[in-house]
């Protein structure tokens, strides 16, 4: 597959769809990806151990559509889970075999259960080129069925909105406030202590310095192929910035970009959509952008 870009091409971008027992939403996702109005793309399936119909559904959405290319984890975590049953190392592993087989300038991802309106990625793209940004996050919206093939009229949005934007300071200074005591001062060594240690009441100020989550929707980041060479997903026992219930892939991984490059951007756009049993309080009245 072509992966360089001249003056009459788009550069490819690569998007990863980590899947674990999606059959009932994973094609809803493709054909969100099938249609997306930037049209050089690559994308990959890393399915995470499921045991559904996942691999027939995707095998025969492949069979239509040759820019999709799907694999099969061929391992399994084994801290998957935590003492409570809760799966908190979900996708990290998915994520990053996906890394290691993409061919795209730019990377990003998609959820399975999710869908992205039509001009997700050509915004997100347009974006990263107009700010020269290294990483750059959109926003969410409430998956709803009739979105689907709809369009955001980005430009009206950051007209009427100037504040739309977060920058690159800004998210750096919210990465540190985000970073505990302990992280800082050890670094890396930190992993060698427990979770639950961690997130106890007694000395969870210690290595939480806030809860904030990363703005914007970090499940979806589009990001240059140079992240990659110094950031990647990790495991609950490295993550400087997880969630306080155990998880945080997502905010681990934003967190750690903007911090590293100094060059990350989030826009209050929402041009994806998660299916939440209640819409983005922030979009309320976001129904007279669509185009």
């Amino acid at each position: 597959m072509e992966n360089k870009s001249d003056k009459n091409t788009e550069p490819l971008i690569s998007v990863i769809i980590p899947t674990h027992n999606s059959a009932g939403t994973i094609e809803v996702a493709l054909d969100s990806l099938r249609d997306q109005t930037y049209k050089n793309l690559e994308v990959v399936v890393v399915d995470d151990n499921s045991d559904d119909d996942t691999a027939r559904v995707v095998t025969e959405y492949a069979r239509k559509w040759d820019k999709l290319t799907y694999y099969k984890l061929p391992f399994d975590d084994p801290h998957r889970f935590n003492k409570r049953g809760r799966n908190v190392n979900a996708g990290y592993m998915a994520r990053n075999y996906g890394l290691d087989r993409i061919h795209g300038e730019w990377i990003t991802f998609q959820d399975a259960d999710d869908a992205s309106l039509r001009n997700r990625i050509k915004a997100q793209y347009e974006l990263a080129k107009k700010y020269s940004a290294t990483h750059l996050c959109v926003d969410w919206q409430q998956f709803k069925p009739e979105l689907l093939g709809a369009e955001l009229d980005t430009s009206a949005i950051l007209r009427d909105n100037p504040d739309a934007v977060i920058g690159p300071k800004e998210l750096v200074v919210r990465a540190r406030r985000a970073k505990g005591i302990i992280p800082k001062l050890v670094g890396s060594w930190h992993r060698y202590l427990p979770f639950e240690l961690k997130r106890a009441r007694i000395f969870n100020k210690l290595f939480f310095g806030t809860v904030e989550s990363y703005p914007g929707t970090g499940n979806s980041p589009l990001f240059k192929r140079e992240v990659i060479g110094k950031v990647r997903f990790r495991a609950l026992s490295e993550r400087i910035w997880p969630s306080f219930m155990g998880r945080g892939t997502d905010r681990d991984f934003n967190f750690q970009v903007a911090e590293t490059f100094k060059n990350s951007y989030v826009f209050y756009i929402p041009l994806y959509l998660w299916r939440q049993g209640a819409q983005n309080t922030r979009y309320i009245n976001y129904t007279r952008y669509i185009v």
